[in-house]
């Protein structure tokens, strides 16, 4: 028999932020999974005619549709300077348990700045 705690309330579990952050990277991996066939359709109807393009810049003022566009960039965002952080921790940047938290903090700073500006331009 195994006497082991087991401990499934998520509420108790306090995660690191780099094991948050992680998790963050593969969660907008998916978004962006989903939101690509978005993104494709939107580039054929803006080189498709002038007309697909005027009736593309018009589905763009809806906020709706705003919104969608803005989660989709502003998880390709995220998850190109999270997956910065990932490459240069496999050759050996920032390993240490310091250095990835510095890394951490460094990656939800440049995120948010660039998800705010991201934002400010579009909305």
């Amino acid at each position: 028999m195994n006497n082991r705690p087991v401990n499934i309330d998520f509420r108790t579990i306090r995660m690191p932020m780099t094991a948050i952050l992680s998790i963050l990277h593969r969660i907008s991996g998916v978004l962006l999974f989903l939101g690509m066939p978005i993104l494709l359709w939107m580039f054929g109807r803006s080189l498709g005619s002038t007309a697909d393009f005027q009736d593309l810049q018009l589905l763009l003022d809806n906020i709706l549709f705003k919104l969608i566009f803005f989660g989709i960039l502003a998880a390709l965002i995220y998850h190109i300077i999270a997956g910065t952080k990932h490459l240069l921790m496999d050759l050996g940047i920032g390993e240490t348990e310091q250095g990835s938290k510095i890394a951490s903090r460094m990656v939800l700073v440049a995120s948010l700045i660039s998800i705010i500006i991201l934002g400010v331009k579009l909305l």
